[in-house]
C-alpha cells in the first residue's frame, strides 16, 4: 500500500480525503507546510497531494521547495486547489506539479491519477533556484578577529550554490568558513565564502554564503 501525504490547513476537506483514499493508500497529512516538508522527508510517500493557499507558506512556495528539495524532487506532487484558471494551473506546470486537481475533487479520477503517475515525477531542472527554507547548520572557521569559532547557524533561504543565514559571530568578507548540516548528526557539507553580511542589531548578522568547495550532499542537488 502506498503513502500518499496531504498538505492542506481545511481539516473537514483532509478528513474527507483520508476517508475516500484511505482502502487503497496509506494516509499521512497536515495543515501546516512546515509539518508537511518534515513528513515528506521523514515518510518519503510515493504522492503528495498539496493545496495552493495555507497561512505561513504559499503552496507555490512548498511547491518549489518539494520540486527542489534533493530529498523530495522525485515525489510527483499533485495540486489540489480550489483555484481554475488556465493561468494558475500552468505555472503550478512549470514549477513541476506532476497534476491538478480542482475543488470540488472528483476522487475516481484523484485515485486513478494517483496510480498512474507512480514513483516517476516531471522534473523541470533549475540551476539556481532560491527557496526560503530554515535549515539548521554548524559553521567552523576563523571569525573576523582571528579567533577560532563554532556556531550553529539557521538558515533564511538556501539556493545550489549556497545560502543565507544568520548568527551571532563577526566574519569577515570573503573569509571561508566549514560548513556542517546537522540535521541527521553532523555531516561535512563542505567550505563557504562570506560573500556579503547584513548585520540587524548587536546580536544579529545575516550572511549571504557561496560554497567554494563540497564534502558532502547538499539539499539541492
Amino acid at each position: 500500500m502506498g503513502k500518499v501525504l496531504i498538505v492542506d490547513d481545511d481539516d473537514a476537506l483532509r478528513r474527507l480525503m483520508r476517508i475516500e483514499l484511505s482502502d487503497g493508500f496509506e494516509i499521512i497529512d497536515s495543515g501546516d507546510p512546515e509539518e508537511g516538508l518534515a513528513l515528506a522527508l521523514e515518510h518519503r510517500p510515493e504522492v503528495i497531494l498539496l493545496d495552493l493557499r495555507m497561512p505561513k507558506y504559499s503552496g507555490y512556495e512548498l511547491l518549489q521547495t518539494f520540486t527542489s528539495f534533493s530529498r523530495t524532487q522525485a515525489i510527483p506532487v499533485f495540486i489540489v486547489s480550489g483555484e481554475a484558471g488556465g493561468q494558475t494551473k500552468a505555472h503550478c506546470k512549470q514549477l513541476g506539479a506532476a497534476g491538478y486537481f480542482e475543488k470540488p475533487i472528483d476522487f475516481d479520477a484523484l485515485r486513478a491519477g494517483i496510480r498512474q503517475i507512480g514513483t516517476k515525477r516531471l522534473h523541470i531542472p533549475r540551476s539556481e533556484v532560491r527557496v526560503r527554507l530554515r535549515v539548521p547548520l554548524k559553521l567552523r572557521g576563523t571569525n573576523s578577529e582571528g579567533k577560532k569559532f563554532e556556531e550553529v547557524a539557521t538558515t533564511e533561504n538556501i539556493s545550489l550554490s549556497g545560502f543565507l543565514c544568520s548568527c551571532a559571530t563577526a566574519l569577515a568578507i570573503n573569509s571561508i568558513v566549514d560548513v556542517y548540516m546537522t540535521s541527521y548528526g553532523e555531516e561535512h557539507v563542505g567550505e563557504a565564502k562570506i560573500l556579503h553580511s547584513d548585520s540587524q542589531g548587536a546580536s544579529v548578522r545575516h550572511y549571504g554564503c557561496r560554497f567554494v568547495k563540497k564534502t558532502g550532499p547538499w539539499i539541492l542537488q
